[in-house]
């Protein structure tokens, strides 16, 4: 275990995964705990409070121990979040992953754009779930078993589009840059209204009813209507819905276009 004045006094290192005294098994640990249950405590702690309320204390206190003990799992704050990261990464559904963990084939033919699909929608899912992790997201390297088992899907999605392998890279930064973005908008959307206290539905109303009443931004508010009527939806969800299909559809024919275009 480390001393907490040597944490303090060590520079930030690039990433826990690169550190192999984090992966050594030490004796004298204290009992009842181990690092998935203070990983799992610590996504607990972030959705309810978001990294800028999250400390060490803070989860000793949820997992009823003291902050040293925490210590003897994980070094650094900054360790924990990026377990924690990984650890949601892990609950996003890759196609065709149970077929390999039972040891099967995949087959190569599934239609590539419903698996794509798959993971963008699970992606988005983790981001508006858990809008602590986009920024995170931005901090870490992702090089965890749970974020490069991701990224081994959808490299493996990519292939079988028919891209040249040098046009892959920038496709997958299409259309994985794309639902960060938008997972990450509509997950704070989401965290904004709730500590506002009312729903999706009421703080766009109201936000909608203001801005209507400002001259300056009259003539794109009309615009904005015009859009937003012609997309429909009832509610805030289902625009977030219909926009995010329409927008993935958009990205996954310029894939198409691009395929015929090249090969």
């Amino acid at each position: 275990m480390v001393r907490a004045a040597d944490r303090a006094e060590r520079p930030a290192r690039a990433s826990v995964w690169l550190d192999d005294r984090t992966r050594a098994r030490r004796g004298g640990q204290p009992s009842g705990l181990d690092r998935e249950r203070i990983t799992a405590a610590a996504v607990r702690l972030l959705d309810a409070d978001g990294p800028a309320k999250f400390s060490m204390r803070r989860l000793a206190a949820e997992l009823s121990v003291t902050a040293m003990s925490v210590y003897w799992y994980v070094e650094t704050k900054d360790d924990l979040l990026e377990l924690a990261l990984d650890s949601v990464f892990g609950e996003i559904r890759r196609p065709g992953a149970e077929d390999l963990q039972a040891g099967e084939a995949t087959d190569s033919a599934t239609d590539w754009q419903a698996d794509l699909r798959t993971l963008a929608a699970e992606y988005r899912a983790v981001l508006v779930r858990h809008p602590w992790a986009s920024s995170l997201a931005g901090e870490f390297l992702n090089i965890g078993p749970n974020s490069m088992a991701f990224s081994h899907a959808v490299q493996q999605v990519m292939r079988r589009t028919g891209l040249p392998l040098a046009a892959q890279a920038g496709a997958i930064a299409a259309v994985f840059q794309f639902v960060y973005g938008f997972g990450t908008n509509e997950g704070h959307f989401i965290e904004r209204c709730a500590a506002a206290g009312v729903s999706q539905d009421e703080y766009f109303s109201r936000s909608m009813a203001a801005v209507t009443r400002e001259p300056q931004v009259s003539e794109v508010v009309e615009v904005s209507k015009t859009l937003m009527e012609a997309r429909g939806g009832d509610t805030v969800a289902e625009m977030f819905e219909r926009d995010f299909t329409m927008a993935l559809d958009v990205v996954i024919t310029g894939i198409e276009t691009t395929v015929a275009r090249l090969v």
